[in-house]
């Protein structure tokens, strides 16, 4: 397989650097592998930290900054960030008003978030934790005891981040974190195997004709696979998945999020179906997102993603944000 990097071991600490020359707004310390905004911690504001392992792109760094996280830190790819990354990230950020861990539900993140919050409140760091676990495909995984962490994160993350901006008590920012998550479900498929760079090749066999419905992030298998379907096929299976769990009374958000190698031409098609099945489940969209966004690595595929969504997570959904990977109103 033909990769744009250097060696496979420094392909996440190129990518800092990269990353660091792009963005002057932010402060990347590459040896340690924390990426904080660069004005942080901002005074009287609860500071927002995720991470997890590198590959799945804009997220976690790419949504550090005004409007949603104050920190991020990256793993190796696949791999979870370790507890002192987590914890030079709280610290970092915190102005004594707390710091919210957003932690997707993959057992080495929990694990390594959770050992981080005890290390953080030993220093006198006030910590809270919010788990999203949005992926309706398999109740438990390779990675996971319960529900994966998938698109979810992004506006857990989009949300939260808006409430802390607006000075809002870690108390009511964890709870508006934990209230978008209950709120979200996700379904993932993918139609080709995605390629770690130390491993070379695809990280699973999808043979040509066929698709995985239900992927995980990393590749874990999912419900089932089939002959290939058209993009209205699967929309119809994907959104029929997430609303036999969520059950949607009020107007939602929806995310139409790209694997990594599916381009927006395809994007967009298949957005038309899945708005298509959304009126024919009479389902209001009240707001909108189609690209990569939480991705993996080279993945051809696509998830969506639906938040039920009343007027305060409306608002602050539309607050303004500015990021590498999400920006708007400012």
């Amino acid at each position: 397989m033909k990769m744009l990097i250097n060696v496979p071991e420094t392909v996440v600490a190129d990518a800092l650097r990269g990353m660091a020359a792009a963005h002057p707004e932010l402060t990347v310390d590459v040896e340690n592998r924390v990426i904080v905004r660069r004005e942080a911690p901002v005074s009287g504001k609860v500071g927002l930290v995720s991470g997890g392992g590198s590959g799945h792109e804009p997220l976690h760094g790419g949504f550090v900054g005004h409007g949603m996280l104050d920190a991020a830190c990256p793993g190796e790819v696949f791999t979870s960030p370790v507890p002192d990354q987590m914890v030079r990230a709280a610290a970092a950020v915190d102005s004594g008003a707390g710091v919210l861990f957003i932690v997707k539900n993959y057992t080495g993140d929990v694990l390594n978030f959770e050992m981080a919050a005890e290390l953080a409140e030993d220093e006198g760091i006030q910590v809270a934790s919010v788990l999203v676990n949005d992926d309706v495909a398999v109740t438990d995984s390779l990675y996971t005891a319960g529900r994966r962490g998938t698109g979810a994160t992004l506006f857990v993350e989009k949300i939260a981040g808006a409430a802390a901006e607006e000075g809002m008590p870690l108390e009511r920012v964890e709870a508006l974190a934990r209230r978008v998550n209950e709120s979200s479900r996700s379904f993932g498929v993918a139609l080709s195997a995605c390629t770690t760079p130390a491993k070379g090749g695809p990280t699973f066999d999808l043979p040509p004709g066929e698709l995985e419905l239900g992927i995980g992030i990393h590749g874990e298998p999912g419900r089932e696979r089939r002959a290939m379907m058209t993009s209205g096929e699967i929309a119809d299976f994907a959104v029929d998945a997430v609303l036999e769990d969520l059950d949607p009374r009020e107007p939602v958000l929806l995310l139409v999020n790209g694997m990594g190698a599916t381009p927006l031409l395809e994007l967009y098609g298949f957005h038309a179906e899945v708005s298509r099945v959304l009126r024919e489940r009479r389902v209001d969209v009240a707001r909108t997102l189609v690209g990569n966004y939480v991705t993996s690595l080279d993945m051809a595929g696509c998830s969506v993603t639906l938040c039920r969504a009343d007027e305060e997570l409306l608002r602050l959904w539309d607050a303004p944000v500015v990021t590498p990977g999400l920006r708007w109103g400012r």
